[in-house]
C-alpha cells in the first residue's frame, strides 16, 4: 500500500520527489485537444454529451494523480508512452500537486454543474476557458500556471521548475529579444489590421464549392 499511495518519484541526484515534465505536457496536450473538440461540438451543434464525458474523465484522472499516484493516472500513462523515447525532464512534485488540486476544484464545479445538475451557465463557460488556458500553456509552452500560484501562496520557493524558470539568472543571447524583433511583431499586427480593413467584405463572404460537390450530393 505504501508503494501505491505516493506522489512523485525518487530520482538519484534530486533531493525532493520529482515528476517527468515531458509526460505531463503530453497529457496536457491530450486533454486540451479533447476539451477543445468537445467545446467546438457545443458551439457548432449544441452537443453537450462529449463535454460531460470529458469533465468526468478530467476529474477522475486528476483525483488519481493527487490522491493515489500520478503513475496510475490514465492520461499520464498515455503521455509516458508518447514521450517514451525522450530524455526525462524532472520537475518538483510539490508545485505540480498544488496545481492539480486547482484542477480538481475547477473540474468538481464543472461536474456538479453540468453532469449532476445538468445545467450550463457563464460559470461553466469561464471555467472551461480557464482550463483550456492552463492546459494550453502547459502543453505548448511548458509553463505551469498553477505552479506559479504555488510560489505566490507558499513562502518556500518551488524547486526544479520546467526550464529552470524558478532560478534567477541571465538569459542566453539566443533568448534575448531585440527592439527590431519587437517592431517586426508590431508590424505584423499593423499589417493584419490593414488587411482586415481592405478585405473585410471578402473575408465575410461564404466560400463557394469550386468543384460543385455539395450541389451534386444535394441533387442525389
Amino acid at each position: 500500500m505504501i508503494n501505491i499511495i505516493k506522489f512523485g518519484e525518487e530520482v538519484k541526484g534530486y533531493s525532493i520527489p520529482v515528476l517527468n515534465e515531458r509526460e505531463i505536457r503530453a497529457a496536457a496536450g491530450i486533454l486540451f485537444l479533447a476539451m477543445l473538440i468537445s467545446l467546438v461540438l457545443i458551439l457548432s451543434g449544441g452537443n453537450f454529451v462529449p463535454i460531460k464525458y470529458m469533465i468526468t474523465l478530467f476529474l477522475t484522472d486528476f483525483i488519481i494523480r493527487v490522491f493515489i499516484n500520478p503513475k496510475f493516472a490514465p492520461t499520464l500513462i498515455v503521455g509516458r508512452w508518447i514521450v517514451r523515447n525522450q530524455t526525462p525532464e524532472y520537475v518538483g512534485a510539490k508545485q505540480k500537486k498544488f496545481a492539480w488540486i486547482i484542477g480538481i476544484v475547477l473540474a468538481s464545479i464543472m461536474f456538479i454543474h453540468m453532469v449532476v445538475i445538468n445545467a450550463f451557465s457563464p460559470i461553466t463557460g469561464i471555467i472551461c476557458l480557464i482550463c483550456l488556458i492552463f492546459l494550453f500553456f502547459e502543453s505548448a509552452f511548458g509553463i505551469c500556471l498553477g505552479c506559479k500560484f504555488y510560489s505566490m501562496i507558499y513562502k518556500e520557493k518551488a524547486q526544479y521548475c520546467p526550464g529552470e524558470i524558478c532560478e534567477v539568472k541571465d538569459r542566453h543571447e539566443i533568448q534575448k529579444i531585440s527592439l527590431n524583433q519587437w517592431l517586426i511583431v508590431l508590424g505584423l499586427a499593423a499589417y493584419m489590421l490593414v488587411v482586415g480593413l481592405l478585405f473585410d467584405e471578402n473575408f465575410r463572404m461564404m466560400p463557394y464549392d469550386i468543384f460543385g460537390i455539395e450541389d451534386t450530393s444535394q441533387q442525389k
